[in-house]
Order: structure tokens, then C-alpha cells, then sequence
């Protein structure tokens, strides 16, 4: 009984420690792009530009499905269109609101395509010669989604920065000049302040710039 407590805890914990280093890798990243946006934008354009010839080539060399293929295509397509005023971005802003309903439905589609392959009829499987189709072994479809489905998305939202009217706090000034302001920063800087306001409302003191209990 006491093992299974310890366990779960453990799994909370380790949850808890997790969440904040993908908080903290986001924050450094957002930084980190805020200082280099031409390079990360040509970087940008030639990797989507790269993953349309790989989605091409996967249709014609494996065989994927034509119509799931045009549709990754064409979300790229979209996808690319964000780069027009990089690294700006309108939340509100109808290329930005498609490309949030495109990432979620690329990821769908092609879980279901993998989830549940197409097994051809029996008399097709008894003929001579048949060639069963190859299904993708799990590293192969991790690999799809982590390069050609999640990849970008994620590259783009790390690398957008929130326009001036987007959370005005948020917005930093250096040498009297505004400083891009990373879209993934002002997400991790909102989390935190929550989490300050909900600490205080505890009784707990935490120091903004350190997190630490005062």
C-alpha cells in the first residue's frame, strides 16, 4: 500500500520536474531566437520547404495516401504563410487560427491512417504473388510525427513573437527600443505569474526572479 503511494507521488513529481524543463528549454529557446530571427527564419522556410519534397517523395516511393498526402502539403503551404511578417504573429489573425486547426488535424488524420491500416480482401491476400503492404514499425511512425508532423508547428510557435497589442506587460524595452517579445515566452511568463498569484493567495511568498519561497 505504502509502495503504491510512493509511486504515485513519484509519477507527480517527476510530471511536476518535467513540465518545468520543457518551460525552461521553451523560455531559453524563445530567447535564443529573439536574437538570431533572420537566420531562424530562412531556417524555417528551407525546412518546410524540405518537408514538402519529403511528403511528395513518401507518396511516390511508399506509397502513402494521396489525399493525406495533399492535405500535409497544403497545411505546409499555410504553415509558410506565417513567415510574411515573421516573427510577428495576430492571435487573432485568420493564417495563425487555420494553422492551429491544421496542426491538430494533421495529427488525427494521420493517427487514424497508421491506427487502423488498410488490410486488403481475402482473395486479393490469396492470389499468387501478393505483396502484402509494410506496415510501419512503431520507431518509423514516432519518426513521422516527430519530424513531419509536430516539427514545425512547434519550431513556428517557439519562433513567433506576440505583436505590441498582445499582453502589453509582457512587452520588454531595451536602450528604448521594444524587443521581441517570443510568443512561447509570453505563454511560460503568464504560467508563472499565475502560479505566483495562486502561491500568494497560499501564503507562500516566491520570488519572481529566483521562484524561490521568501
Amino acid at each position: 500500500m505504502i509502495l503504491e503511494i510512493l509511486a504515485f507521488v513519484g509519477v507527480v513529481v517527476g510530471f511536476v520536474f518535467l513540465v518545468l524543463a520543457i518551460a525552461s528549454g521553451l523560455y531559453y529557446i524563445s530567447e535564443l531566437v529573439e536574437e538570431h530571427t533572420e537566420p531562424t527564419k530562412r531556417f524555417l522556410r528551407r525546412l518546410i520547404q524540405s518537408i514538402i519534397v519529403i511528403f511528395a517523395l513518401l507518396w511516390l516511393v511508399d506509397g502513402l495516401p494521396f489525399l493525406l498526402t495533399a492535405f500535409s502539403i497544403f497545411s505546409y503551404y499555410v504553415y509558410l504563410l506565417n513567415l510574411h511578417r515573421f516573427p510577428y504573429v495576430q492571435l487573432s489573425s485568420p493564417i495563425f487560427l487555420v494553422s492551429c486547426c491544421l496542426v491538430v488535424a494533421n495529427h488525427f488524420f494521420w493517427f487514424n491512417h497508421f491506427h487502423n491500416p488498410t488490410i486488403p480482401p481475402l482473395e486479393v491476400r490469396l492470389k499468387p504473388g501478393y505483396n502484402p503492404p509494410k506496415i510501419p514499425s512503431f520507431t518509423e511512425i514516432c519518426a513521422f510525427f516527430g519530424l513531419l508532423v509536430w516539427f514545425v508547428p512547434f519550431a513556428l510557435f517557439v519562433s513567433l513573437s506576440a505583436s505590441d497589442n498582445i499582453i502589453p506587460h509582457h512587452i520588454e524595452a531595451t536602450d528604448g527600443k521594444k524587443k521581441n517579445n517570443g510568443l512561447a515566452k509570453v505563454v511560460v511568463a503568464t504560467v508563472r505569474e499565475r502560479i505566483y498569484a495562486i502561491s500568494r493567495k497560499l501564503g507562500y511568498e516566491l520570488d519572481p526572479h529566483h521562484g524561490s519561497l521568501m
